[in-house]
């Protein structure tokens, strides 16, 4: 009697019209990334610009920031629960529309000369950075578990288009500005609205079917059959063990029950922020993911906030402080791909770790840099690859660390924490760089990384 061959399962998301979905999906992110993404960097590069004009103030130059950060983490969980009920196209598109009509507001408050405008302007106009963000989860809901982190990546890459093309919108915004007769710095606004709009437009035609919706479906599809499946090779046995069970006396009996549904299909409290929290606390993958995830991007704004500071301080022109940022930007995104592929291949948790690594040499160059251009440039573009280390792998990790139908909650949850502890860092810059100076302040920025490697430890340990 030979023994049955054993038959391996293949993956739902291996399906043809699930792989034909997936890569149409990715393709569709990406160009909304690139076009929203020039948006983004018009914030980056103009928006402390806008606020000193309209508010006619020094003062109010660091609230651009302040608010569009803030704007960002006041909506990364509403977007995460709208695309719980409605799906990632009703959230992404949602956002990309609000971050618009915030640029509408940006606009409004230059004509106006209206503080309140330009305040809630800029929250609003901080949403397309948090759909900006949410955009790479929705690469990974119908991507094949060995290239989830590579489906994320490419999302993540094409904000590289965005943002190198956003911050040199100032010309052709004064242009556009002076056509219609609006203040001169208006004019890029008026450009970043139209394309977070068009980013908007082209999710709300284009994803369809939605890769949540879809991924929900097949899960809980395969969920069953394979419930079904081991309910049936269970019969037989069940049945003999009956049997034996009506047999002698002392004859053994085991009775196999079927298993229950996948848990997104008989939870009914999943997708709430107190079932995000709860599974945070109870998968240590996912714990790991959330703290490397929240600590990369703390890192970076920390150093980022007062690096232009720094080098002012030093002698540096703005023409080369405008290339480092530029270098730092590439090595946030350009490589992402690389750092998606590595991450797929030798695994999510190794590359997180990698990147903690990354930061430490970061902080070490930029703190003894002591006006070194070669040495700051370097730091800085080792700053930006420590960060998509972590984001990258990180957001892989917590993705396959969570079931299907918490994910929208979990990753908002984390995005959410991801913004605000960062502003709190970006808060805390200033003074510490005054105390301490520049090298104190990566020194502060590098021990960030001593609760991601205890994480890790206690990862290794529990294995």
């Amino acid at each position: 009697m030979t023994a049955p061959q054993e038959v391996r399962a293949v993956p739902w998301q291996a399906e043809a019209r699930v792989s034909a979905v997936q890569k149409r999906t990715v393709r569709l992110l990406a160009a909304a990334q690139v076009v929203g993404g020039v948006g983004i960097g018009v914030s980056v590069s103009i928006g402390s610009l806008l606020a000193e004009s309209v508010a006619r103030s020094e003062a109010y130059a660091g609230l651009a920031r302040t608010a569009m950060t803030a704007g960002a983490a006041a909506v990364g969980i509403p977007l995460a629960l709208l695309a719980q009920r409605r799906g990632r196209r009703a959230a992404l598109s949602t956002g990309w529309l609000t971050a618009a009509v915030g640029g509408g507001l940006l606009i409004a408050s230059a004509v106006l000369t209206s503080i309140s405008l330009l305040v809630v302007g800029m929250l609003l106009f901080g949403v397309g950075s948090a759909t900006n963000q949410q955009s790479r989860y929705a690469a990974a809901d119908l991507a094949a578990p060995l290239h989830r982190a590579r489906a994320l990546s490419i999302v993540v890459w094409a904000t590289t288009l965005g943002s190198l093309i956003g911050p040199n919108l100032a010309d052709p915004g004064a242009w556009v500005a002076s056509v219609l007769r609006l203040p001169p710095l208006t004019g890029a606004f008026v450009l970043a609205a139209l394309c977070m709009a068009l980013a908007s437009l082209l999710l709300w035609a284009g994803l369809r079917p939605d890769p949540l919706v879809l991924a929900r479906r097949q899960a809980n599809a395969a969920g069953q059959a394979n419930a079904a499946g081991q309910a049936n090779a269970a019969g037989p046995a069940n049945a003999a063990g009956q049997g034996n069970a009506a047999g002698p006396p002392g004859a053994g009996s085991r009775v196999h029950a079927a298993p229950r549904g996948p848990a997104e299909a008989r939870d009914p409290r999943s997708g709430t922020v107190r079932t995000a929290l709860r599974h945070l606390r109870r998968s240590p993958r996912a714990a790991f993911a959330f703290v490397s995830i929240v600590v990369a991007h703390t890192t970076m704004g920390v150093i980022m906030t007062m690096t232009p500071v720094s080098m002012s301080e030093d002698g540096a022109a703005l023409t080369v402080v405008g290339i480092t940022i530029s270098g730092h930007l590439l090595g946030m995104y350009a490589l992402s791909p690389v750092v998606g592929w590595l991450a797929d291949r030798v695994g999510h948790l190794p590359v997180a770790v990698a990147g903690q690594a990354v930061f430490l040499t970061s902080a070490l160059l930029s703190g003894l840099s002591h006006g070194s251009v070669a040495l700051m440039m370097t730091g800085l573009f080792l700053l930006g690859l420590g960060w998509s280390f972590s984001l990258v792998a990180g957001s892989a990790m917590l993705t396959e660390a969570t079931p299907t139908a918490d994910r929208p909650s979990v990753q908002g949850t984390t995005d959410t924490a991801m913004y605000v502890v960062a502003a709190m860092g970006a808060g805390l810059a200033g003074p510490l760089m005054h105390s301490f100076g520049f090298g104190g302040l990566n020194a502060a920025a590098a021990a960030l990384v001593l609760p991601v490697m205890l994480f890790w430890l206690r990862l290794a340990r529990s294995r």
